[in-house]
Protein backbone atom coordinates (compact mmCIF):
# COMPACT_ATOMS: atom_id res chain seq x y z
CA UNK A 1 0.00 0.00 0.00
CA UNK A 2 1.48 3.66 -0.68
CA UNK A 3 0.35 6.77 0.17
CA UNK A 4 0.00 9.47 -1.74
CA UNK A 5 -2.29 12.29 0.40
CA UNK A 6 -3.70 12.99 3.07
CA UNK A 7 -7.25 14.01 2.91
CA UNK A 8 -8.61 13.80 6.30
CA UNK A 9 -8.00 14.19 10.03
CA UNK A 10 -9.95 14.52 12.79
CA UNK A 11 -10.23 12.68 17.14
CA UNK A 12 -10.12 9.23 15.42
CA UNK A 13 -7.10 9.68 13.24
CA UNK A 14 -6.42 10.32 9.72
CA UNK A 15 -7.94 9.31 6.02
CA UNK A 16 -5.29 8.84 3.80
CA UNK A 17 -5.56 8.62 0.02
CA UNK A 18 -3.77 5.36 -0.99
CA UNK A 19 -2.74 3.24 -4.01
CA UNK A 20 -2.99 -0.53 -3.64
CA UNK A 21 0.38 -1.62 -5.33
CA UNK A 22 -1.13 -5.07 -6.42
CA UNK A 23 -4.15 -3.28 -8.06
CA UNK A 24 -2.93 0.04 -8.95
CA UNK A 25 -6.36 0.97 -7.47
CA UNK A 26 -6.81 4.72 -5.50
CA UNK A 27 -8.57 3.88 -2.09
CA UNK A 28 -9.15 5.58 1.14
CA UNK A 29 -8.13 4.03 3.94
CA UNK A 30 -9.16 5.28 7.90
CA UNK A 31 -6.21 5.01 10.07
CA UNK A 32 -7.14 5.36 13.60
CA UNK A 33 -5.04 6.10 16.44
CA UNK A 34 -3.33 3.52 18.72
CA UNK A 35 -5.62 4.77 21.83
CA UNK A 36 -7.10 1.96 23.59
CA UNK A 37 -10.67 3.87 23.88
CA UNK A 38 -9.99 4.64 19.60
CA UNK A 39 -9.50 1.39 19.01
CA UNK A 40 -12.48 0.28 21.18
CA UNK A 41 -14.36 2.76 18.54
CA UNK A 42 -12.82 1.26 15.80
CA UNK A 43 -14.22 -1.89 16.22
CA UNK A 44 -17.79 -0.66 17.09
CA UNK A 45 -17.18 0.97 13.80
CA UNK A 46 -16.39 -2.12 12.02
CA UNK A 47 -19.60 -4.13 13.86
CA UNK A 48 -21.81 -1.41 12.00
CA UNK A 49 -20.22 -1.74 8.83
CA UNK A 50 -20.46 -5.83 8.83
CA UNK A 51 -24.35 -4.96 9.34
CA UNK A 52 -24.23 -2.70 6.04
CA UNK A 53 -22.78 -5.35 3.91
CA UNK A 54 -26.17 -6.45 4.00
CA UNK A 55 -27.00 -3.51 1.58
CA UNK A 56 -25.98 -2.44 -1.54
CA UNK A 57 -23.56 0.58 -1.26
CA UNK A 58 -24.74 2.59 -4.32
CA UNK A 59 -28.28 1.62 -4.34
CA UNK A 60 -27.86 2.78 -0.65
CA UNK A 61 -25.84 6.01 -1.50
CA UNK A 62 -23.81 4.43 1.66
CA UNK A 63 -19.68 4.33 1.01
CA UNK A 64 -18.57 1.11 -0.34
CA UNK A 65 -16.34 -0.36 2.72
CA UNK A 66 -13.65 -3.05 1.86
CA UNK A 67 -12.80 -4.42 5.16
CA UNK A 68 -9.77 -3.60 7.36
CA UNK A 69 -6.18 -4.46 8.62
CA UNK A 70 -4.17 -4.15 11.57
CA UNK A 71 -0.51 -2.11 11.26
CA UNK A 72 0.57 -2.52 14.48
CA UNK A 73 -1.70 -1.00 16.94
CA UNK A 74 -3.80 0.73 14.83
CA UNK A 75 -6.92 -0.12 13.00
CA UNK A 76 -7.25 0.61 9.79
CA UNK A 77 -10.62 0.86 7.83
CA UNK A 78 -9.96 0.44 3.53
CA UNK A 79 -13.08 2.42 1.78
CA UNK A 80 -13.65 3.39 -2.30
CA UNK A 81 -11.98 6.97 -2.90
CA UNK A 82 -14.86 9.21 -3.29
CA UNK A 83 -14.81 12.96 -4.61
CA UNK A 84 -15.48 15.73 -1.77
CA UNK A 85 -17.19 16.42 1.18
CA UNK A 86 -20.24 18.20 0.79
CA UNK A 87 -19.52 21.15 2.70
CA UNK A 88 -16.51 21.76 -0.05
CA UNK A 89 -18.96 21.52 -2.67
CA UNK A 90 -21.47 24.10 -1.17
CA UNK A 91 -18.35 26.18 -0.93
CA UNK A 92 -16.78 25.82 -4.31
CA UNK A 93 -20.64 27.74 -5.30
CA UNK A 94 -19.41 30.35 -3.23
CA UNK A 95 -21.88 29.55 -0.25
CA UNK A 96 -24.99 30.84 -2.04
CA UNK A 97 -26.45 27.56 -2.32
CA UNK A 98 -27.80 25.09 -5.28
CA UNK A 99 -30.79 25.33 -7.62
CA UNK A 100 -33.38 23.09 -6.18
CA UNK A 101 -33.35 21.09 -10.10
CA UNK A 102 -29.28 19.95 -8.29
CA UNK A 103 -30.19 19.75 -4.97
CA UNK A 104 -33.65 18.15 -4.87
CA UNK A 105 -31.92 14.90 -6.32
CA UNK A 106 -29.29 15.40 -3.72
CA UNK A 107 -31.79 15.31 -0.84
CA UNK A 108 -33.85 12.22 -2.20
CA UNK A 109 -30.52 10.34 -1.95
CA UNK A 110 -29.62 10.87 1.61
CA UNK A 111 -33.33 10.08 2.20
CA UNK A 112 -32.82 6.77 0.60
CA UNK A 113 -29.69 6.65 2.52
CA UNK A 114 -31.59 7.15 5.99
CA UNK A 115 -34.18 4.62 4.59
CA UNK A 116 -31.55 2.04 3.59
CA UNK A 117 -29.83 2.17 7.51
CA UNK A 118 -33.81 2.36 8.82
CA UNK A 119 -34.13 -0.88 6.80
CA UNK A 120 -31.29 -2.66 8.72
CA UNK A 121 -32.07 -0.73 12.36
CA UNK A 122 -29.20 1.50 12.04
CA UNK A 123 -28.55 5.58 13.42
CA UNK A 124 -25.70 7.28 11.79
CA UNK A 125 -25.75 9.65 14.87
CA UNK A 126 -23.62 12.07 12.85
CA UNK A 127 -25.12 13.35 9.64
CA UNK A 128 -23.63 16.96 8.52
CA UNK A 129 -22.35 17.64 5.14
CA UNK A 130 -18.62 16.84 5.87
CA UNK A 131 -20.13 13.54 6.44
CA UNK A 132 -21.71 13.18 2.81
CA UNK A 133 -19.20 12.44 -0.22
CA UNK A 134 -19.77 13.59 -3.63
CA UNK A 135 -18.80 10.65 -5.60
CA UNK A 136 -17.71 12.88 -8.89
CA UNK A 137 -18.37 16.51 -8.97
CA UNK A 138 -18.36 16.45 -12.80
CA UNK A 139 -20.74 14.33 -12.96
CA UNK A 140 -24.82 15.69 -14.02
CA UNK A 141 -26.73 14.70 -11.69
CA UNK A 142 -24.41 14.29 -8.79
CA UNK A 143 -24.49 11.35 -6.98
CA UNK A 144 -23.35 11.38 -3.17
CA UNK A 145 -22.93 8.57 -0.34
CA UNK A 146 -22.68 9.06 3.17
CA UNK A 147 -19.63 7.89 4.96
CA UNK A 148 -17.90 7.74 8.87
CA UNK A 149 -19.96 5.01 10.97
CA UNK A 150 -18.25 6.25 13.81
CA UNK A 151 -21.03 7.22 16.13
CA UNK A 152 -23.39 4.93 14.30
CA UNK A 153 -25.31 2.01 16.30
CA UNK A 154 -28.16 0.08 16.27
CA UNK A 155 -31.29 1.69 16.88
CA UNK A 156 -32.45 -0.87 19.31
CA UNK A 157 -29.05 0.32 21.61
CA UNK A 158 -29.09 3.76 21.79
CA UNK A 159 -27.77 5.22 25.36
CA UNK A 160 -29.34 8.47 25.93
CA UNK A 161 -26.57 9.76 27.98
CA UNK A 162 -23.84 9.09 24.93
CA UNK A 163 -22.92 12.63 23.76
CA UNK A 164 -23.18 11.89 20.09
CA UNK A 165 -23.36 13.97 16.64
CA UNK A 166 -21.77 17.61 15.86
CA UNK A 167 -23.42 20.82 17.55
CA UNK A 168 -25.42 22.29 14.84
CA UNK A 169 -26.61 19.36 13.59
CA UNK A 170 -27.96 16.94 16.31
CA UNK A 171 -31.95 16.61 17.30
CA UNK A 172 -33.47 18.15 20.41
CA UNK A 173 -33.75 14.79 21.96
CA UNK A 174 -30.07 14.24 21.54
CA UNK A 175 -29.07 17.42 22.90
CA UNK A 176 -31.17 16.52 25.84
CA UNK A 177 -30.25 13.15 26.48
CA UNK A 178 -33.50 11.63 25.82
CA UNK A 179 -34.22 8.05 24.07
CA UNK A 180 -33.93 9.03 20.12
CA UNK A 181 -33.82 6.52 16.99
CA UNK A 182 -33.96 6.92 13.14
CA UNK A 183 -35.85 9.90 13.70
CA UNK A 184 -32.91 12.12 15.49
CA UNK A 185 -31.16 11.63 11.78
CA UNK A 186 -33.79 13.13 10.04
CA UNK A 187 -33.61 16.28 12.00
CA UNK A 188 -30.18 16.45 10.76
CA UNK A 189 -30.92 15.72 7.21
CA UNK A 190 -33.39 18.64 7.80
CA UNK A 191 -30.55 20.83 8.70
CA UNK A 192 -28.52 19.60 5.40
CA UNK A 193 -31.42 20.32 3.03
CA UNK A 194 -31.66 23.71 4.19
CA UNK A 195 -28.07 24.22 4.06
CA UNK A 196 -27.85 22.82 0.81
CA UNK A 197 -30.73 25.42 -0.55
CA UNK A 198 -28.90 28.75 1.23
CA UNK A 199 -25.12 28.00 1.15
CA UNK A 200 -25.18 28.64 4.97
CA UNK A 201 -25.92 26.78 7.95
CA UNK A 202 -29.40 26.79 9.86
CA UNK A 203 -27.86 27.32 13.38
CA UNK A 204 -24.01 28.36 14.19
CA UNK A 205 -21.67 26.14 14.44
CA UNK A 206 -17.86 25.99 16.41
CA UNK A 207 -16.08 26.81 13.48
CA UNK A 208 -18.85 28.95 11.49
CA UNK A 209 -19.42 32.86 11.39
CA UNK A 210 -21.89 32.39 9.16
CA UNK A 211 -25.55 31.41 9.83
CA UNK A 212 -28.93 31.95 9.11
CA UNK A 213 -31.02 34.42 11.24
CA UNK A 214 -34.88 33.24 10.88
CA UNK A 215 -38.06 34.27 13.21
CA UNK A 216 -39.60 31.50 12.17
CA UNK A 217 -39.07 28.47 9.34
CA UNK A 218 -41.67 30.81 7.25
CA UNK A 219 -39.19 33.22 6.16
CA UNK A 220 -36.58 30.53 4.90
CA UNK A 221 -38.50 31.12 1.27
CA UNK A 222 -37.57 34.69 1.56
CA UNK A 223 -34.20 33.82 2.20
CA UNK A 224 -34.14 31.77 -0.73
CA UNK A 225 -35.58 34.25 -3.06
CA UNK A 226 -33.18 36.58 -1.75
CA UNK A 227 -30.16 34.16 -1.99
CA UNK A 228 -30.82 32.72 -5.25
CA UNK A 229 -34.22 34.26 -6.76
CA UNK A 230 -37.46 32.55 -7.30
CA UNK A 231 -37.50 29.13 -8.19
CA UNK A 232 -40.40 26.66 -8.57
CA UNK A 233 -41.06 24.13 -5.66
CA UNK A 234 -39.23 26.49 -3.36
CA UNK A 235 -42.79 26.94 -1.09
CA UNK A 236 -42.75 23.03 -1.39
CA UNK A 237 -39.45 22.47 -0.25
CA UNK A 238 -39.89 24.83 2.92
CA UNK A 239 -43.39 23.16 3.36
CA UNK A 240 -41.04 19.70 4.07
CA UNK A 241 -38.62 21.25 6.27
CA UNK A 242 -41.03 21.85 8.57
CA UNK A 243 -42.01 18.53 8.69
CA UNK A 244 -38.33 16.98 9.10
CA UNK A 245 -37.88 19.64 11.56
CA UNK A 246 -40.56 19.24 14.25
CA UNK A 247 -39.22 19.52 17.40
CA UNK A 248 -41.42 16.40 18.61
CA UNK A 249 -39.53 13.14 16.94
CA UNK A 250 -42.75 11.30 17.05
CA UNK A 251 -44.21 13.80 14.77
CA UNK A 252 -41.71 14.41 12.61
CA UNK A 253 -41.63 13.10 8.83
CA UNK A 254 -40.37 9.57 7.69
CA UNK A 255 -38.09 8.77 4.86
CA UNK A 256 -40.98 7.01 2.75
CA UNK A 257 -43.39 9.95 3.82
CA UNK A 258 -40.28 12.39 2.59
CA UNK A 259 -40.20 11.01 -0.90
CA UNK A 260 -43.71 10.94 -1.15
CA UNK A 261 -43.60 14.50 -0.40
CA UNK A 262 -45.08 16.91 -3.33
CA UNK A 263 -41.57 18.58 -3.01
CA UNK A 264 -40.37 15.57 -5.43
CA UNK A 265 -43.63 15.26 -7.40
CA UNK A 266 -44.48 19.07 -8.01
CA UNK A 267 -47.11 18.15 -11.00
CA UNK A 268 -48.77 16.88 -7.88
CA UNK A 269 -48.66 20.24 -5.85
CA UNK A 270 -52.45 20.79 -6.19
CA UNK A 271 -53.60 17.17 -5.46
CA UNK A 272 -51.76 17.10 -1.93
CA UNK A 273 -51.62 21.01 -0.58
CA UNK A 274 -49.42 22.07 1.92
CA UNK A 275 -50.79 21.78 5.44
CA UNK A 276 -50.95 25.07 6.94
CA UNK A 277 -48.31 24.83 10.40
CA UNK A 278 -48.92 27.31 12.89
CA UNK A 279 -47.62 30.95 13.14
CA UNK A 280 -44.82 31.33 15.80
CA UNK A 281 -45.81 31.28 19.51
CA UNK A 282 -43.73 34.07 21.91
CA UNK A 283 -42.96 32.25 25.32
CA UNK A 284 -42.16 34.90 27.97
CA UNK A 285 -40.11 33.87 30.85
CA UNK A 286 -40.84 35.33 33.94
CA UNK A 287 -38.88 35.32 36.94
CA UNK A 288 -38.80 31.64 38.65
CA UNK A 289 -40.63 29.62 36.18
CA UNK A 290 -38.96 27.24 34.56
CA UNK A 291 -39.97 27.50 30.78
CA UNK A 292 -37.83 25.90 27.79
CA UNK A 293 -37.16 27.38 24.25
CA UNK A 294 -35.80 24.47 21.63
CA UNK A 295 -34.00 26.17 18.80
CA UNK A 296 -31.71 23.31 16.72
CA UNK A 297 -29.06 22.13 18.98
CA UNK A 298 -29.51 25.16 21.86
CA UNK A 299 -32.40 24.84 24.87
CA UNK A 300 -32.56 27.61 27.67
CA UNK A 301 -34.44 27.18 30.63
CA UNK A 302 -34.99 29.20 34.38
CA UNK A 303 -34.64 27.65 37.79
CA UNK A 304 -32.77 24.98 39.80
CA UNK A 305 -31.54 21.97 37.87
CA UNK A 306 -32.23 17.92 39.34
CA UNK A 307 -30.59 15.64 37.27
CA UNK A 308 -32.24 13.02 38.08
CA UNK A 309 -35.63 14.27 36.85
CA UNK A 310 -35.58 14.27 33.11
CA UNK A 311 -38.42 12.08 32.55
CA UNK A 312 -39.16 13.55 28.91
CA UNK A 313 -40.91 16.39 27.43
CA UNK A 314 -44.12 17.76 25.60
CA UNK A 315 -45.12 19.76 23.37
CA UNK A 316 -48.38 22.26 24.15
CA UNK A 317 -49.85 24.60 22.11
CA UNK A 318 -48.50 27.90 22.06
CA UNK A 319 -45.83 26.76 24.75
CA UNK A 320 -43.21 24.71 25.24
CA UNK A 321 -43.07 23.12 28.72
CA UNK A 322 -40.39 20.61 30.27
CA UNK A 323 -39.46 19.19 33.22
CA UNK A 324 -36.20 20.73 35.12
CA UNK A 325 -33.16 19.67 33.19
CA UNK A 326 -30.12 18.74 34.46
CA UNK A 327 -27.82 21.85 32.59
CA UNK A 328 -28.80 25.03 30.47
CA UNK A 329 -27.74 28.68 30.60
CA UNK A 330 -30.29 30.80 32.42
CA UNK A 331 -31.41 33.95 30.16
CA UNK A 332 -34.27 36.60 30.55
CA UNK A 333 -37.00 37.50 27.73
CA UNK A 334 -38.79 36.11 25.06
CA UNK A 335 -38.43 34.27 22.16
CA UNK A 336 -40.09 32.95 18.70
CA UNK A 337 -40.58 29.32 18.59
CA UNK A 338 -42.44 27.28 15.83
CA UNK A 339 -45.19 24.85 16.89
Amino acid sequence: MQTSALLGEGAFGIVAKCRNTKTNQAIAIKVNKSRPDVQQEAKLEIFILEQLRQLDPDAANIVKWDGFFQDGERVCLKFELLDQCLWDYIRDRNNQGLPISEFRPILGQLTSALSHLGSVGIVHADLKPGNIMVVNRHESPVKVKLIDFGLACPASAVNPSDCVGTVGYSAPEVVLGLPYNEASDMWSLGLVAVELATGVPLYPLPDHTRYIKLKCLDDLEQIMKVRRGPEDGQSLFVSLIKKMLAIDAHQRITPSEVLRHPFFNPGLSNSFPCIAIERPHRINLQKGETKVWIIGSSYIRRGESDPGSVKGFFLLKGSFSFPLLPSACSHRGSFDCWA
